[in-house]
């Protein structure tokens, strides 16, 4: 198993730098970074920096969308980081959530960021794509390679993922649910003629290392809201009790007000008060290392490939220390 370290692109810039630098002493392969341009500092002049100062680290957003950057754009953006730096960027992509709606913007429709998988990835590793309806070919890109992983909870978005992503980013830890959804995942890839193992399945989710359980879960509560915000769009499309998602995802925002974005991805969001403990317990990794152990090796055995950690709480350093001492090793074997 692999691990990542997410991180909001919060200022300084050079605090997020230093994170990931610590992320890759203790072991981690991948360093990932929300991508909201109103929200938060511009990644990818981030990542340059990430990149010169790792050796290893792969960078890229959880997630970025079709419709913030063109599609040209994004992959000459991606591919000139691969020329510097040898090949060390994934792109993470989705419908757009936060850096979307807060510009006063709709998300993306599924067909519209089915063509930008397919787009972006051709552009950034050379080859003609049809953009917009118009051929396109960057003519300096030689040797990069782009990993296009989607984000998705949805059953049309998880057969989008089967069908033409390298990977499957999954925003909670809930084994349940994981499975549910893997195997969604799989099955689309299975039936569109891909070999559904070759599909990267990415498990992200807040971890918070400590004995103070009712701590943890305040510092991690957030995470329930942000994942509610998605869950009400499937309820809106689907409905309370259709079937096309189960329930245990579902339920839980019924008490949902709304959502501020100010508080996006934040300890302490005030819109996250209808998140119950059960759901923070489900679907982030609380605890001491051991309660951490236990439940990645219950994820590994779903084919989960990669837990990325979000450290949006305080005790960043000591969750990132604790997994390169405890965790990692365990699960890298």
């Amino acid at each position: 198993m692999d691990f990542g370290l997410v991180l909001q692109t919060d200022p300084p810039a050079s605090a997020v730098v230093e994170l990931m630098r610590r992320a890759e002493r203790n072991g981690f392969g991948y360093g990932w970074t929300f991508d909201s341009a109103v929200l938060w500092q511009e990644p990818f002049v981030i990542y340059s920096q990430i990149l010169a100062r790792t050796e290893r680290l792969i960078v890229g957003p959880m997630v970025t969308n079709p419709s913030t950057r063109t599609w040209e754009v994004t992959a000459s953006t991606f591919a000139t980081l691969n020329e510097m730096y040898g090949n060390r960027t994934v792109c993470g992509i989705g419908r757009g959530d936060s850096a979307l709606r807060v510009a006063g913007r709709k998300p993306n429709t599924l067909a519209r960021l089915g063509e930008a998988i397919d787009a972006i990835r051709e552009l950034a590793e050379g080859r003609e794509a049809v953009v917009d309806g118009s051929p396109m070919h960057i003519p300096w890109i030689e040797d990069s390679r782009l990993p296009v992983w989607m984000a998705a909870y949805g059953p049309k978005a998880l057969a989008l993922a089967g069908q033409k992503a390298d990977g499957f980013i999954l925003q909670l830890a809930d084994p349940f649910l994981t499975e549910w959804m893997v195997k969604a995942v799989r099955t689309a890839a299975a039936e569109a003629g891909r070999d559904p193992g070759a599909v990267t399945i990415c498990v992200a989710a807040p971890a918070y290392v400590g004995d103070d359980l009712a701590h943890a879960r305040e510092q991690c509560r957030w995470f329930g809201g942000m994942v509610g915000n998605h869950v009400a769009d499937l309820v809106s499309r689907y409905g309370d009790h259709s079937g096309a998602v189960p329930e245990s995802l579902t339920a839980y925002i019924k008490e949902r007000q709304g959502y501020d974005y100010a508080h996006h991805g934040r300890s302490g969001n005030p819109d996250t008060a209808f998140v119950p403990d059960e759901i923070v317990d489900r679907f982030c990794l609380l605890g001491p290392a051991e309660a951490h152990i236990e439940k990645l090796e219950r994820l590994r055995a779903l084919g989960v490939d990669q837990f990325a950690v979000y450290a949006m709480h305080d005790a960043k350093e000591r969750t990132l220390d604790v997994y390169g001492e405890r965790v990692i090793p365990v699960l890298t074997g």
